[in-house]
Protein backbone atom coordinates (compact mmCIF):
# COMPACT_ATOMS: atom_id res chain seq x y z
CA UNK A 1 0.00 0.00 0.00
CA UNK A 2 1.33 3.63 -0.62
CA UNK A 3 2.65 5.57 1.56
CA UNK A 4 -0.07 7.73 1.55
CA UNK A 5 -2.34 5.72 2.48
CA UNK A 6 -0.90 5.01 6.26
CA UNK A 7 -2.58 6.51 8.49
CA UNK A 8 -1.77 8.37 11.54
CA UNK A 9 -1.84 7.44 15.50
CA UNK A 10 -4.75 9.25 15.94
CA UNK A 11 -7.27 6.40 14.96
CA UNK A 12 -6.68 3.56 17.04
CA UNK A 13 -8.17 1.46 14.78
CA UNK A 14 -6.75 1.75 11.74
CA UNK A 15 -3.54 0.89 13.41
CA UNK A 16 -4.42 -2.04 15.88
CA UNK A 17 -2.54 -4.91 15.55
CA UNK A 18 -3.93 -7.03 12.20
CA UNK A 19 -2.52 -10.18 12.35
CA UNK A 20 -6.09 -12.15 10.93
CA UNK A 21 -5.02 -9.85 7.83
CA UNK A 22 -8.30 -8.47 7.75
CA UNK A 23 -9.61 -5.71 5.10
CA UNK A 24 -9.78 -2.10 6.90
CA UNK A 25 -13.76 -2.80 6.78
CA UNK A 26 -13.70 -6.09 8.48
CA UNK A 27 -11.32 -4.38 11.05
CA UNK A 28 -13.98 -1.71 11.85
CA UNK A 29 -16.64 -4.00 12.05
CA UNK A 30 -14.50 -6.46 14.64
CA UNK A 31 -13.89 -3.05 16.47
CA UNK A 32 -17.62 -2.25 16.78
CA UNK A 33 -18.63 -5.71 17.81
CA UNK A 34 -16.04 -5.58 20.60
CA UNK A 35 -16.13 -2.51 22.03
CA UNK A 36 -19.46 -0.84 20.64
CA UNK A 37 -19.66 1.77 17.73
CA UNK A 38 -16.33 3.80 17.37
CA UNK A 39 -16.99 7.16 15.62
CA UNK A 40 -14.16 9.12 15.28
CA UNK A 41 -15.94 11.77 13.01
CA UNK A 42 -18.40 14.66 14.07
CA UNK A 43 -21.80 14.45 13.19
CA UNK A 44 -24.34 17.31 12.17
CA UNK A 45 -27.52 16.44 13.44
CA UNK A 46 -29.43 18.98 11.03
CA UNK A 47 -27.86 18.50 7.61
CA UNK A 48 -28.95 20.39 4.92
CA UNK A 49 -32.16 20.41 3.47
CA UNK A 50 -32.14 21.80 0.27
CA UNK A 51 -29.39 22.55 -2.34
CA UNK A 52 -27.69 26.13 -2.36
CA UNK A 53 -30.42 27.56 -4.76
CA UNK A 54 -33.01 26.31 -2.28
CA UNK A 55 -35.13 25.02 -5.24
CA UNK A 56 -33.70 21.22 -4.90
CA UNK A 57 -35.03 19.32 -1.49
CA UNK A 58 -32.19 16.72 0.03
CA UNK A 59 -33.38 14.27 2.48
CA UNK A 60 -30.41 13.16 4.02
CA UNK A 61 -31.11 11.30 7.57
CA UNK A 62 -27.66 13.17 9.13
CA UNK A 63 -24.41 14.90 7.55
CA UNK A 64 -20.98 13.96 9.22
CA UNK A 65 -17.85 15.76 8.95
CA UNK A 66 -15.33 13.90 9.40
CA UNK A 67 -11.98 16.15 10.74
CA UNK A 68 -9.65 13.89 9.02
CA UNK A 69 -8.75 11.46 6.66
CA UNK A 70 -8.41 8.30 9.45
CA UNK A 71 -11.96 9.60 10.49
CA UNK A 72 -13.64 9.89 7.04
CA UNK A 73 -12.23 6.15 6.35
CA UNK A 74 -13.65 4.95 9.32
CA UNK A 75 -16.68 6.77 8.66
CA UNK A 76 -16.92 5.26 5.23
CA UNK A 77 -16.10 1.39 6.18
CA UNK A 78 -18.12 1.38 8.62
CA UNK A 79 -21.44 2.88 6.45
CA UNK A 80 -23.90 0.87 4.18
CA UNK A 81 -25.10 3.52 2.53
CA UNK A 82 -22.98 7.59 2.10
CA UNK A 83 -23.36 10.14 -0.50
CA UNK A 84 -21.14 12.88 -0.88
CA UNK A 85 -21.80 16.49 -0.62
CA UNK A 86 -19.98 19.54 -1.67
CA UNK A 87 -21.44 22.74 -1.77
CA UNK A 88 -24.54 21.92 -3.24
CA UNK A 89 -24.22 24.71 -6.22
CA UNK A 90 -26.38 21.36 -8.06
CA UNK A 91 -29.78 22.02 -9.59
CA UNK A 92 -30.92 18.59 -9.56
CA UNK A 93 -30.73 15.22 -6.92
CA UNK A 94 -27.43 14.53 -8.17
CA UNK A 95 -26.20 14.78 -4.21
CA UNK A 96 -29.11 13.42 -2.74
CA UNK A 97 -30.67 10.45 -0.84
CA UNK A 98 -33.73 8.58 -1.51
CA UNK A 99 -37.06 10.30 0.38
CA UNK A 100 -37.28 8.23 4.03
CA UNK A 101 -33.50 6.19 3.64
CA UNK A 102 -31.70 6.55 6.28
CA UNK A 103 -28.88 7.53 4.30
CA UNK A 104 -25.96 10.18 5.43
CA UNK A 105 -24.39 13.03 3.70
CA UNK A 106 -20.81 13.30 3.94
CA UNK A 107 -18.84 16.78 4.09
CA UNK A 108 -15.04 16.55 3.33
CA UNK A 109 -14.38 20.32 4.20
CA UNK A 110 -11.86 19.61 6.62
CA UNK A 111 -9.90 18.55 4.37
CA UNK A 112 -7.88 21.59 3.00
CA UNK A 113 -4.75 21.35 3.11
CA UNK A 114 -2.27 22.43 -0.34
CA UNK A 115 0.90 21.23 -1.10
CA UNK A 116 2.75 22.79 -3.74
CA UNK A 117 4.97 20.36 -6.09
CA UNK A 118 8.60 20.49 -6.21
CA UNK A 119 8.35 21.53 -10.02
CA UNK A 120 5.90 23.75 -9.56
CA UNK A 121 3.65 22.67 -11.74
CA UNK A 122 1.18 21.11 -9.94
CA UNK A 123 0.04 21.11 -6.74
CA UNK A 124 -1.80 18.58 -4.32
CA UNK A 125 -5.55 20.17 -3.28
CA UNK A 126 -7.31 19.03 0.17
CA UNK A 127 -11.30 18.08 -1.18
CA UNK A 128 -12.93 20.30 1.09
CA UNK A 129 -11.27 23.64 -0.67
CA UNK A 130 -13.11 26.04 -3.09
CA UNK A 131 -11.62 27.76 -5.66
CA UNK A 132 -11.96 30.63 -3.56
CA UNK A 133 -10.02 29.12 -0.68
CA UNK A 134 -7.47 27.56 -3.12
CA UNK A 135 -6.53 31.08 -4.97
CA UNK A 136 -5.84 32.88 -1.80
CA UNK A 137 -3.80 29.08 -0.79
CA UNK A 138 -1.64 29.67 -4.18
CA UNK A 139 -0.89 33.63 -4.36
CA UNK A 140 1.85 33.44 -1.84
CA UNK A 141 3.42 30.48 -3.99
CA UNK A 142 2.85 32.76 -7.36
CA UNK A 143 0.86 30.13 -8.72
CA UNK A 144 -2.70 29.91 -10.31
CA UNK A 145 -4.99 27.69 -12.05
CA UNK A 146 -5.66 28.06 -15.86
CA UNK A 147 -9.23 28.72 -16.02
CA UNK A 148 -11.71 28.87 -13.61
CA UNK A 149 -16.00 28.40 -13.85
CA UNK A 150 -18.18 31.87 -13.70
CA UNK A 151 -18.22 31.51 -9.66
CA UNK A 152 -14.94 30.68 -7.20
CA UNK A 153 -17.63 29.96 -4.46
CA UNK A 154 -17.40 25.96 -5.81
CA UNK A 155 -16.06 23.04 -4.30
CA UNK A 156 -12.71 22.18 -6.23
CA UNK A 157 -13.88 18.24 -5.85
CA UNK A 158 -17.40 19.19 -6.77
CA UNK A 159 -16.57 20.68 -9.77
CA UNK A 160 -14.29 17.98 -11.07
CA UNK A 161 -16.73 15.64 -10.57
CA UNK A 162 -19.17 17.36 -12.85
CA UNK A 163 -16.92 18.40 -15.48
CA UNK A 164 -18.09 21.88 -14.50
CA UNK A 165 -15.89 24.55 -16.65
CA UNK A 166 -14.90 28.18 -17.68
CA UNK A 167 -14.51 28.98 -21.50
CA UNK A 168 -12.16 28.74 -23.97
CA UNK A 169 -12.19 27.22 -27.83
CA UNK A 170 -8.70 26.07 -26.48
CA UNK A 171 -9.43 24.99 -22.73
CA UNK A 172 -10.76 22.32 -21.36
CA UNK A 173 -13.17 21.86 -18.23
CA UNK A 174 -12.04 22.03 -14.64
CA UNK A 175 -11.87 18.14 -14.82
CA UNK A 176 -8.85 18.40 -17.12
CA UNK A 177 -6.47 19.73 -15.00
CA UNK A 178 -6.40 16.70 -13.00
CA UNK A 179 -3.53 14.91 -13.17
CA UNK A 180 -4.11 12.31 -10.27
CA UNK A 181 -7.34 11.57 -7.93
CA UNK A 182 -7.10 10.09 -4.30
CA UNK A 183 -10.29 8.38 -3.22
CA UNK A 184 -11.63 6.56 -0.08
CA UNK A 185 -13.59 3.34 -1.73
CA UNK A 186 -16.49 1.84 0.45
CA UNK A 187 -14.10 -0.23 2.24
CA UNK A 188 -12.00 1.98 3.51
CA UNK A 189 -9.20 1.61 1.68
CA UNK A 190 -7.60 4.78 0.07
CA UNK A 191 -6.30 4.55 -3.65
CA UNK A 192 -4.80 7.19 -5.95
CA UNK A 193 -5.68 6.98 -9.66
CA UNK A 194 -2.80 9.12 -12.40
CA UNK A 195 -3.39 10.43 -15.84
CA UNK A 196 -1.87 7.89 -18.25
CA UNK A 197 -3.49 5.31 -15.69
CA UNK A 198 -5.61 2.99 -17.23
CA UNK A 199 -9.01 4.04 -14.13
CA UNK A 200 -7.70 7.60 -14.64
CA UNK A 201 -10.15 8.60 -17.32
CA UNK A 202 -13.41 7.00 -15.87
CA UNK A 203 -12.31 7.87 -12.60
CA UNK A 204 -11.82 11.76 -12.40
CA UNK A 205 -15.90 12.76 -13.64
CA UNK A 206 -17.17 10.43 -11.08
CA UNK A 207 -20.38 12.04 -9.76
CA UNK A 208 -19.62 10.60 -6.28
CA UNK A 209 -20.31 7.25 -7.67
CA UNK A 210 -16.84 5.59 -7.20
CA UNK A 211 -16.07 6.65 -3.83
CA UNK A 212 -15.39 9.95 -1.55
CA UNK A 213 -12.79 12.00 -3.39
CA UNK A 214 -10.32 13.14 -0.84
CA UNK A 215 -7.63 15.12 -2.40
CA UNK A 216 -6.74 16.17 -6.09
CA UNK A 217 -3.33 16.23 -7.93
CA UNK A 218 -3.62 20.00 -10.19
CA UNK A 219 -1.79 21.13 -13.02
CA UNK A 220 -0.82 25.14 -12.27
CA UNK A 221 0.79 27.95 -14.16
CA UNK A 222 2.29 31.33 -12.87
CA UNK A 223 0.24 33.50 -11.89
CA UNK A 224 -0.69 36.81 -13.59
CA UNK A 225 -2.84 39.41 -14.12
CA UNK A 226 -6.22 39.42 -15.94
CA UNK A 227 -8.30 41.69 -17.82
CA UNK A 228 -11.63 41.41 -18.99
CA UNK A 229 -14.26 43.60 -20.94
CA UNK A 230 -17.65 43.78 -21.56
CA UNK A 231 -18.94 44.34 -25.35
CA UNK A 232 -22.30 44.88 -26.57
CA UNK A 233 -23.54 43.05 -30.01
CA UNK A 234 -25.94 45.56 -31.48
CA UNK A 235 -27.19 42.56 -34.26
CA UNK A 236 -28.35 39.61 -32.38
CA UNK A 237 -30.07 38.41 -35.54
CA UNK A 238 -26.87 37.88 -37.06
CA UNK A 239 -25.24 36.33 -33.74
CA UNK A 240 -25.42 32.38 -34.74
CA UNK A 241 -23.60 33.89 -37.73
CA UNK A 242 -20.56 35.37 -35.83
CA UNK A 243 -20.66 32.83 -33.31
CA UNK A 244 -17.94 30.85 -33.56
CA UNK A 245 -15.38 33.62 -34.30
CA UNK A 246 -16.90 35.91 -31.30
CA UNK A 247 -16.38 33.01 -29.18
CA UNK A 248 -12.43 32.98 -30.40
CA UNK A 249 -12.14 36.59 -29.18
CA UNK A 250 -10.14 36.04 -26.11
CA UNK A 251 -9.00 33.22 -23.60
CA UNK A 252 -12.63 33.58 -21.90
CA UNK A 253 -15.58 34.43 -23.67
CA UNK A 254 -19.62 34.69 -23.15
CA UNK A 255 -21.90 35.51 -24.97
CA UNK A 256 -25.04 36.58 -22.44
CA UNK A 257 -28.56 36.73 -24.36
CA UNK A 258 -32.30 36.84 -23.76
CA UNK A 259 -32.84 35.19 -27.04
CA UNK A 260 -35.72 37.93 -27.79
CA UNK A 261 -33.97 39.82 -30.23
CA UNK A 262 -32.30 42.52 -27.63
CA UNK A 263 -28.79 43.40 -27.81
CA UNK A 264 -26.18 40.38 -26.69
CA UNK A 265 -23.40 41.22 -24.24
CA UNK A 266 -20.32 40.06 -24.81
CA UNK A 267 -17.60 39.02 -22.25
CA UNK A 268 -14.10 38.77 -23.11
CA UNK A 269 -11.24 37.70 -20.55
CA UNK A 270 -7.23 37.68 -21.16
CA UNK A 271 -4.20 37.02 -19.83
CA UNK A 272 -1.20 39.39 -19.50
CA UNK A 273 0.95 38.32 -22.88
CA UNK A 274 -2.48 37.43 -24.89
CA UNK A 275 -2.61 39.16 -28.33
CA UNK A 276 -4.41 42.82 -28.13
CA UNK A 277 -8.11 42.02 -28.52
CA UNK A 278 -8.84 43.05 -32.08
CA UNK A 279 -12.64 43.84 -32.42
CA UNK A 280 -12.04 44.29 -36.42
CA UNK A 281 -15.55 43.30 -38.49
CA UNK A 282 -16.99 41.89 -35.36
CA UNK A 283 -19.96 44.41 -34.75
CA UNK A 284 -18.88 44.56 -31.32
CA UNK A 285 -18.82 47.72 -28.97
CA UNK A 286 -16.95 48.14 -25.44
CA UNK A 287 -19.45 49.51 -22.86
CA UNK A 288 -19.31 51.69 -20.39
CA UNK A 289 -20.13 51.34 -17.03
CA UNK A 290 -19.80 47.70 -14.79
CA UNK A 291 -22.30 45.18 -16.21
CA UNK A 292 -24.24 42.51 -14.18
CA UNK A 293 -24.94 38.92 -16.79
CA UNK A 294 -28.58 39.42 -15.84
CA UNK A 295 -29.45 42.63 -17.11
CA UNK A 296 -31.05 44.88 -14.30
CA UNK A 297 -29.58 43.54 -11.17
CA UNK A 298 -26.34 45.16 -9.79
CA UNK A 299 -22.85 44.84 -10.84
CA UNK A 300 -21.86 44.89 -7.23
CA UNK A 301 -21.12 41.25 -6.94
CA UNK A 302 -19.31 41.30 -10.30
CA UNK A 303 -15.55 40.83 -11.21
CA UNK A 304 -13.82 44.32 -12.08
CA UNK A 305 -14.32 45.14 -15.83
CA UNK A 306 -13.24 47.97 -17.81
CA UNK A 307 -9.72 46.08 -19.17
CA UNK A 308 -8.60 46.93 -15.56
CA UNK A 309 -6.21 44.34 -14.27
CA UNK A 310 -5.96 41.96 -11.47
CA UNK A 311 -5.95 38.60 -10.22
CA UNK A 312 -6.97 35.30 -11.82
CA UNK A 313 -9.65 34.96 -9.64
CA UNK A 314 -10.89 38.43 -9.36
CA UNK A 315 -11.43 37.98 -13.58
CA UNK A 316 -12.02 34.93 -14.53
CA UNK A 317 -14.96 33.98 -12.61
CA UNK A 318 -18.21 37.00 -13.53
CA UNK A 319 -18.76 36.95 -9.66
CA UNK A 320 -16.42 37.97 -6.44
CA UNK A 321 -15.67 35.60 -4.14
CA UNK A 322 -17.24 37.41 -0.90
CA UNK A 323 -20.89 38.27 -2.92
CA UNK A 324 -23.49 36.17 -3.39
CA UNK A 325 -23.06 34.49 -7.19
CA UNK A 326 -25.68 35.17 -9.43
CA UNK A 327 -29.00 35.48 -8.11
CA UNK A 328 -29.94 32.60 -5.88
CA UNK A 329 -33.27 32.20 -6.36
CA UNK A 330 -32.63 30.30 -9.75
CA UNK A 331 -32.89 27.18 -11.56
CA UNK A 332 -30.24 26.23 -14.05
CA UNK A 333 -29.78 24.15 -17.05
CA UNK A 334 -26.77 24.07 -19.37
CA UNK A 335 -26.40 21.82 -22.50
CA UNK A 336 -23.53 21.23 -24.84
CA UNK A 337 -23.42 20.41 -28.39
CA UNK A 338 -20.67 19.67 -30.95
CA UNK A 339 -19.42 22.56 -31.73
CA UNK A 340 -19.28 22.26 -35.34
CA UNK A 341 -23.37 22.45 -34.40
CA UNK A 342 -22.66 25.76 -33.07
CA UNK A 343 -24.67 27.90 -35.57
CA UNK A 344 -27.73 25.85 -36.16
CA UNK A 345 -28.09 25.26 -32.90
CA UNK A 346 -27.93 28.99 -31.85
CA UNK A 347 -30.85 29.56 -34.95
CA UNK A 348 -32.77 26.70 -32.91
CA UNK A 349 -32.35 28.06 -29.62
CA UNK A 350 -33.65 31.90 -31.00
CA UNK A 351 -36.42 29.94 -32.84
CA UNK A 352 -37.83 28.81 -30.16
CA UNK A 353 -36.90 32.52 -27.65
CA UNK A 354 -40.43 33.39 -27.02
CA UNK A 355 -41.60 30.21 -25.29
CA UNK A 356 -38.90 31.02 -23.39
CA UNK A 357 -39.21 34.40 -21.97
CA UNK A 358 -41.42 33.66 -18.95
CA UNK A 359 -39.15 31.69 -17.23
CA UNK A 360 -35.50 33.07 -18.56
CA UNK A 361 -33.40 35.32 -16.29
CA UNK A 362 -30.37 35.38 -18.90
CA UNK A 363 -28.39 32.63 -21.17
CA UNK A 364 -25.04 32.25 -22.00
CA UNK A 365 -23.14 30.83 -24.66
CA UNK A 366 -19.30 29.25 -24.14
CA UNK A 367 -17.34 27.04 -25.38
CA UNK A 368 -14.88 24.17 -24.11
CA UNK A 369 -12.67 22.09 -25.66
CA UNK A 370 -12.69 18.37 -26.41
CA UNK A 371 -10.92 15.78 -23.88
CA UNK A 372 -11.16 12.14 -23.43
CA UNK A 373 -12.51 11.67 -19.93
CA UNK A 374 -15.11 9.10 -20.11
CA UNK A 375 -18.56 11.24 -18.60
CA UNK A 376 -16.81 14.65 -19.45
CA UNK A 377 -19.83 16.47 -21.73
CA UNK A 378 -16.90 17.05 -24.07
CA UNK A 379 -15.74 13.58 -24.42
CA UNK A 380 -14.07 13.59 -28.05
CA UNK A 381 -16.09 16.74 -28.75
CA UNK A 382 -15.39 20.43 -28.85
CA UNK A 383 -18.82 22.17 -27.67
CA UNK A 384 -20.70 25.30 -27.45
CA UNK A 385 -22.50 25.33 -24.55
CA UNK A 386 -25.75 27.07 -24.20
CA UNK A 387 -26.36 27.62 -20.18
CA UNK A 388 -29.85 28.87 -19.30
CA UNK A 389 -30.87 30.44 -16.03
CA UNK A 390 -34.38 30.09 -15.08
CA UNK A 391 -36.48 31.99 -12.35
CA UNK A 392 -36.62 29.98 -9.14
CA UNK A 393 -40.43 28.51 -9.95
CA UNK A 394 -39.39 24.94 -10.49
CA UNK A 395 -42.63 24.10 -12.79
CA UNK A 396 -41.82 27.13 -14.98
CA UNK A 397 -38.07 26.31 -15.27
CA UNK A 398 -38.86 22.15 -16.20
CA UNK A 399 -41.20 23.30 -18.86
CA UNK A 400 -38.64 25.79 -20.39
CA UNK A 401 -35.70 23.04 -20.16
CA UNK A 402 -38.06 21.12 -22.21
CA UNK A 403 -38.84 23.56 -24.86
CA UNK A 404 -34.86 24.09 -25.20
CA UNK A 405 -34.14 20.04 -24.86
CA UNK A 406 -36.62 19.72 -27.79
CA UNK A 407 -35.14 22.70 -29.77
CA UNK A 408 -31.40 20.93 -29.24
CA UNK A 409 -32.31 17.06 -29.87
CA UNK A 410 -31.21 17.15 -33.44
CA UNK A 411 -27.03 18.48 -32.55
CA UNK A 412 -27.17 15.44 -29.85
CA UNK A 413 -26.87 17.59 -26.39
CA UNK A 414 -25.29 16.45 -23.64
CA UNK A 415 -26.07 18.36 -20.18
CA UNK A 416 -23.94 20.13 -17.13
CA UNK A 417 -24.73 16.59 -15.02
CA UNK A 418 -25.09 19.26 -11.85
CA UNK A 419 -27.54 21.13 -13.76
CA UNK A 420 -31.34 20.30 -14.30
CA UNK A 421 -32.42 18.15 -17.56
CA UNK A 422 -34.97 15.38 -18.42
CA UNK A 423 -32.39 13.88 -21.53
CA UNK A 424 -32.12 10.37 -21.65
CA UNK A 425 -28.35 10.48 -21.76
CA UNK A 426 -27.35 6.75 -21.89
CA UNK A 427 -26.65 6.58 -25.75
CA UNK A 428 -24.45 9.98 -25.41
CA UNK A 429 -21.42 8.69 -24.06
CA UNK A 430 -19.67 5.91 -25.51
CA UNK A 431 -17.40 4.73 -22.59
CA UNK A 432 -20.66 4.49 -20.24
CA UNK A 433 -20.14 0.61 -19.89
CA UNK A 434 -16.94 0.93 -19.03
CA UNK A 435 -17.79 3.41 -16.22
CA UNK A 436 -20.37 1.10 -15.19
CA UNK A 437 -17.78 -1.70 -14.88
CA UNK A 438 -15.53 0.96 -13.10
CA UNK A 439 -18.13 1.46 -10.64
CA UNK A 440 -19.29 -2.36 -9.97
CA UNK A 441 -14.94 -2.93 -9.45
CA UNK A 442 -14.68 0.03 -7.02
CA UNK A 443 -17.62 0.04 -4.98
CA UNK A 444 -19.56 -3.41 -5.76
CA UNK A 445 -22.27 -3.36 -3.26
CA UNK A 446 -23.10 0.09 -4.00
CA UNK A 447 -22.75 2.40 -1.26
CA UNK A 448 -22.57 5.59 -2.68
CA UNK A 449 -25.21 4.90 -5.38
CA UNK A 450 -28.42 6.91 -5.21
CA UNK A 451 -31.87 7.49 -7.10
CA UNK A 452 -30.65 9.71 -9.56
CA UNK A 453 -27.77 7.50 -10.41
CA UNK A 454 -29.87 4.72 -10.97
CA UNK A 455 -32.24 6.85 -13.22
CA UNK A 456 -29.71 8.69 -15.58
CA UNK A 457 -27.22 6.39 -15.79
CA UNK A 458 -26.71 2.99 -13.73
CA UNK A 459 -30.20 1.35 -14.49
CA UNK A 460 -29.85 -0.75 -17.61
Amino acid sequence: MPDHVTCITACPIVNAHNPSGQGFRQRIVSAHNATGPVRPWSVTHDPRRTSWSGTVPYHFAREHRPHDLDALRALVAGSSHLRPVGTAHTFNDLPDAAAGAEVAAVSVAALDELQVGDDRTWVRVGAGLTHAQLAVALEPHGLALENLASLPHLNVAGAVATATHGSGVRTGNLATQVRAVELVLASGDVVTVRRGEPDFDGTVVGLGALGVVTALELDVVPAADHRQVVLLDGDPETLPDRLASILALGRSVSVFTLWDGSPDRVWVKSRDGDPELDLTATGLAPMTGEQHPIPGLDPVHCTAQQGVPGPWVERLPHFRPGFLPSVGDEVQSEFHVPFEHAADAARAVRAVGEHLAVALQVAEIRAVAADTLWLSPQFGQTTCSFHFTWVGDTVLADAAARVVEEALAPFAPRPHWGKHFTLDVRRAYPRLDDFRALRDRLDPDRTFVNPWLERVLLDG
